[in-house]
């Protein structure tokens, strides 16, 4: 069973919890979950999107497969998501991902530039992620380089917010990219494919 929390955070929790960049967030966020993993490398089953401050509080999206434990600053609201939520046809999305692709030569992953490149890049990769984004309303609302330390090493994360409306083509598919994130980066913030079912919001 898969979860949705938000964590909530003052800025005096934030100053707590010394959250600078996007390290000190995934710090954070996965200490609120056991780790599982043991060691294999695997998945984590925990993915997170900052949605930001407001009034006074930072809100961070989380989606995991196991429930979150009770934080030492901050506050967390969480609820088990329901068995048919992955059931409709349409939903509104927003993501934030990592955008690259291979050069040939290299084979190295190379960052895109550009909000038409970003753009152009998610609607073809959509769908081997089990979905067609309706291209008249995908837009990339922001892009932004983050560079941070991990380990002594110098990282730089380059990110995208792509909203828009999709279409399921591949139910399977879909489960996968929603349960277990898109892209790279997804330790730091990236690849949670936040949805809503269209059909619920003009109920």
């Amino acid at each position: 069973m898969m979860h949705v929390s938000h964590y909530l955070l003052t800025l005096r929790d934030c100053r707590a919890l010394r959250l600078t960049d996007s390290y000190s967030l995934h710090r954070a966020v996965y200490g609120l979950f056991p780790d599982v993993r043991r060691g294999t490398g695997g998945p984590s089953g925990i993915l997170f999107a900052d949605k930001g401050g407001r009034n006074g509080v930072r809100r961070i999206l989380v989606l995991s497969d196991r429930e979150a434990g009770t934080p030492e600053y901050g506050r967390i609201e969480s609820r088990p998501l329901p068995g048919s939520f992955l059931d409709f046809q349409d939903y509104r999305f927003e993501i934030i991902i990592n955008p690259v692709q291979k050069k040939r030569s290299s084979r190295k992953r190379e960052p895109l530039r550009g909000r038409e490149a970003v753009e152009r890049w998610f609607i073809d990769k959509a769908q081997s992620w089990g979905f067609a984004p309706r291209p008249e309303t995908v837009q990339v609302a922001d892009i932004s380089v983050d560079r941070f330390k991990k380990d002594g090493m110098n990282v730089t994360l380059g990110k995208a917010r792509v909203t828009g409306a999709l279409t399921v083509t591949s139910k399977e598919l879909f489960t996968h990219s929603f349960t277990h994130g898109i892209g790279h980066g997804k330790a730091f913030g990236c690849g949670l494919l936040q949805i809503s079912p269209l059909a619920l919001q003009f109920v």
